[in-house]
């Protein structure tokens, strides 16, 4: 099967890359009746089931590229509310200290409340209006080169066993031929990681870090949050040694998006973001916004925090990589849906102009990083460009390092800070406290009382995930003896901690040396990618699923 273009993921960027290239073809076949530019084989590629069901955010919208690609897009788009009113707080355990004055990042007048699943199904509808062909059910399992340049992808095989053989349903995937390659996977993408390891693109970059996002949506008595209302908060319940902080915002119907994102650089191995949000909802102020409510949705997603310095080159012979992919999210904002959307619209522009030379090679190509670095992602991002590093050593130098870095224009002491990947911020269990100190309160899996606070297999039956039971499982493990000979002594095992859907388990198992051995429960994920992600010996990877399992964000 062969393609002209390829995007690989349906959310805010593959999707507004998928309609402004429709657009700009549109518009050149009206004024060149002779020379004609076909749709027809170009394809946008969606692991989910529906459009957007794997798509989860906080959300607010900047609504600064939505209007480049639609404007007025007001009018029709599904938007919850207006922001009317907003605030900033620093916890402890039981009070608050509003800040007196917004600082200038959160500041969100002017912006949207939405729901990322809704508004990205209402892009969905708009790219299949303009004629372009939306495969849902379908993962990218592995990329095609020739050499050094991308050629195409391999989709998933349906209907294979536990054991890797085909059941009667089988069907084997495709091998997708392509002009180009546009991966849109979102955060850790899996071909993203393959292309950048496969051809070296980090080598000059800061590694990328993650933090990872805990959601849950409440339905709350009226009155509580107004539609349009934004909160902010830092402190409690973490300590001044991990990076996180948790956003509330007012939709509409009394509906309130609550999360916590926790940075996935934090030092205890014990520590378990799931349960960072339960605690943080035993705080009066918040508990008191949700007592005689309902939580009605949960989920969870890893975000990147590395900024500029992290982001690898983002075009070359055959592909361009796009949105949270490549690390477009703005870490001091907490937004990234409009840097995906004006990436998504720059990489069509870049496109239209490759299918009209027919010419696909890198030189080409390279013309998306040039728009990138003169638009104003650039601009945004390179005010940003040291904050999340100037955290790495804790809250209180993070606060000093963020204030120079605002009178200099996101400098601060050095023009590029350094960076390493979180996980290596892991401490061994034997350099801890045993009863976990400060951080005792954030540690272990959460009980819930069912009401206010849940535990993990609570919040996960309201993510709506779904898997075909009998498949392989798409996280592999490298090598389970480190699991279960190191790890369990080394770190207690953190991936029963830092996976906010219960997949890892260590079960007891006389005949292993410890006496416990890994087991895995691949039908709960998520997809967050947070064990790809923190995994202290890096043994894990994150494959997709058969095409169409996972969460269903419906309204998230």
């Amino acid at each position: 099967m062969e393609a002209d273009v390829v995007i690989i993921g349906g959310g805010p960027a593959g999707m507004a890359c998928a309609l402004r290239l429709s657009q700009l073809i549109d518009a050149h076949n009206a004024d060149n009746p002779g020379s004609q530019l076909n749709k027809e084989n170009i394809y946008v590629l969606e692991k989910s089931r529906e459009i957007g069901q794997h798509c989860l955010s906080g959300a607010l919208l900047d609504p600064r590229s939505m209007r480049e690609l639609v404007p007025g897009f007001e009018k029709e788009a599904p938007i919850d509310a207006q922001v009317s009113k907003e605030s900033v707080y620093f916890l402890t355990k039981n009070s608050k200290l509003k800040f007196p004055i917004t600082p200038p990042s959160l500041r969100d007048h002017g912006n949207y409340v939405i729901s990322l699943n809704r508004f990205v199904k209402w892009m969905g509808s708009k790219v299949e209006e303009a004629g372009i062909t939306v495969f849902t059910g379908f993962a990218g399992s592995e990329l095609l080169f020739d050499g050094d340049r991308v050629v195409g992808v391999q989709t998933d095989d349906k209907g294979v066993d536990k054991q890797n053989q085909p059941k009667p349903n089988f069907e084997p995937g495709y091998e997708l031929k392509a002009k180009v390659v546009v991966l849109a996977e979102g955060p850790r993408g899996s071909l993203t990681k393959q292309l950048v390891a496969g051809i070296n693109l980090d080598s000059d970059r800061n590694p990328q870090t993650y933090g990872v996002g805990i959601k849950e949506l409440w339905e709350v008595p009226g009155g509580r949050i107004e539609p349009g209302e934004v909160i902010y908060t830092m402190g409690w319940p973490l300590t001044s040694k991990e990076y996180g902080g948790a956003w509330i915002y007012g939709g509409k119907d009394n509906v309130a998006s609550l999360g916590f994102v926790t940075g996935l650089d934090y030092p205890d191995p014990r520590l378990d973001p799931q349960r960072v949000l339960q605690e943080f909802k035993l705080h009066p102020f918040v508990a008191g916004l949700l007592q005689g409510g309902k939580m009605i949705r949960y989920g969870a997603k890893s975000l990147p925090y590395g900024g500029w310095w992290a982001i690898p080159p983002v075009a070359g012979d055959g592909w361009m990589i796009l949105g949270d992919s490549a690390g477009f999210l703005n870490s001091a904002r907490l937004k990234g849906i409009h840097l995906a959307i004006k990436s998504g619209m720059l990489a069509a522009e870049t496109t239209f102009e490759a299918l009209q030379k027919s010419d696909f090679s890198a030189a080409t190509l390279s013309q998306f990083q040039t728009r990138v670095e003169n638009s104003w992602i650039k601009d945004e991002l390179w005010k940003v460009r040291n904050f999340h590093q100037g955290f790495e050593h804790g809250l209180w130098a993070g606060m000093f390092h963020a204030g120079l870095q605002q009178i200099t224009g996101g400098r601060g002491l050095r023009n590029r800070y350094p960076s390493e990947p979180g996980h290596k911020h892991l401490k061994k269990l034997s350099e801890l406290p045993p009863d976990g100190g400060d951080e005792a309160p954030l540690l272990g899996p959460y009980k819930g009382d069912g009401k206010l606070t849940f535990d993990k297999l609570t919040d996960l039956y309201h993510s709506g995930t779904r898997h075909e039971e009998d498949q392989p499982s798409h996280l592999v493990i490298h090598d389970t003896n480190i699991c279960e000979q190191r790890c369990i002594k080394e770190f207690g095992s953190p991936c029963q901690n830092f996976c906010p859907a219960n997949v890892y388990e260590m079960v007891d198992d006389s005949s292993a040396p410890n006496g416990k051995r890994i087991s895995l429960n691949p039908s709960n994920c998520v997809h967050c990618k947070t064990c790809d992600i923190a995994d202290p010996y890096q043994i894990i990877t994150w494959v997709p699923p058969e095409g169409g399992g996972g969460p269903n964000y419906d309204g998230m």
